[in-house]
C-alpha cells in the first residue's frame, strides 16, 4: 500500500532501526517505546488488520514474536516481555513487544474492570454462542 507508513519502513523508503528482516517479516525499534527495546514487528506484505492476515502469515509474525521476546528479556535483562496487538495507530497488522520491569512504574498495560454479579455469565454465554464448531 503505497501510502502506509509501515509498508515505507518494510521497504526501507522511511528510515527505522531494523532489528532484523526475512522474506515474511519486519522487525524494527517503535519510535515511541512504552520502555526502551521496545520493539514491532510486522508483516512485509500490507494486512490492514490480524482478520485480514492469513494464517501463515500470522504464524510467522508470532513465531518472530516468541523468538524476539526470549531475546529481549535475556538482551535487556527484563523482568518480563508483554506482547500485545493493538491496531489502532497505523492500519498495518503489527505485534508490539515490549521489555518490562517490575519496577517500571507501569501498572499494567490498560485500566481494567470488574464484573458485576451475572456478567461473567452473559459475556461467557455471548462468546460461546458465537464460536463456530
Amino acid at each position: 500500500m503505497s501510502d502506509c507508513v509501515f509498508c515505507k519502513i518494510a521497504a526501507k523508503e522511511i528510515p527505522s532501526e531494523m532489528i532484523y528482516e526475512d522474506r515474511d517479516v519486519f522487525v524494527f525499534l517503535d519510535l515511541n517505546p512504552v520502555n526502551y527495546g521496545h520493539i514491532l514487528i510486522i508483516p512485509k506484505k500490507h494486512f490492514k488488520t490480524m482478520l485480514e492476515t492469513p494464517e501463515d502469515i500470522l504464524g510467522k509474525v508470532f513465531s518472530t514474536s516468541k523468538k524476539f521476546m526470549k531475546t529481549i528479556q535475556k538482551a535487556l535483562d527484563a523482568d518480563f516481555v508483554a506482547l500485545t496487538v493493538v491496531g489502532t495507530d497505523v492500519p498495518h497488522f503489527h505485534v508490539h513487544v515490549i521489555p518490562r520491569y517490575f519496577n517500571d512504574g507501569l501498572a499494567g498495560f490498560w485500566p481494567t474492570k470488574k464484573y458485576e454479579p451475572g456478567q461473567m455469565k452473559k459475556f461467557g454465554d455471548k462468546i460461546r454462542k458465537g464460536v463456530k464448531k
